[in-house]
């Protein structure tokens, strides 16, 4: 990998770098004023399924810090969210899937919704990858 590469890429690569790139997760919401303003347009599933805001709400920290990398902005449950389970991001409490009680309960949950039920998050990483500079790690 060449000099030039971005930190974060050259590390997963092997090789010895100082000082060492920095991985940082982040909840933009308690700190990104930019982020306050998108929060309180849509509640937290739609914007992680629609590729306009979670396209922005990703690039806003590599904007004001330009980091080495992008981490998409999304969560694990949209996967159980997908197949049909309810979630539901209550304020103060977090994330709520809906109970599974019996064989009925998960059997109503379909993987083959995947696909459709996450396209917009594939979106959004075409444009991310379209918009970040080069090989920008998303």
């Amino acid at each position: 990998m060449t000099d030039t590469a971005k930190p974060l890429l050259r590390v997963l690569q092997g090789e010895a770098l100082w000082p060492p790139p920095l991985w940082l997760m982040r909840q933009a919401g308690r700190y990104l004023p930019e982020f306050r303003a998108l929060r309180d347009q849509a509640d937290f599933i739609t914007r992680c399924m629609t590729p306009d805001l979670a396209t922005e709400i990703t690039l806003q920290p590599i904007r004001r810090y330009a980091m080495d990398g992008a981490i998409l902005f999304s969560d694990i449950l949209i996967l159980p969210w997908a197949m049909g389970q309810s979630l539901e991001f209550v304020p103060g409490t977090g994330p709520v899937l809906g109970a599974i009680r019996s064989a009925s309960d998960l059997a109503r949950l379909d993987p083959k919704r995947v696909p459709d039920a996450t396209a917009p998050v594939m979106e959004t990483l075409r444009r991310l990858r379209a918009t970040l500079d080069g090989p920008d790690p998303i």
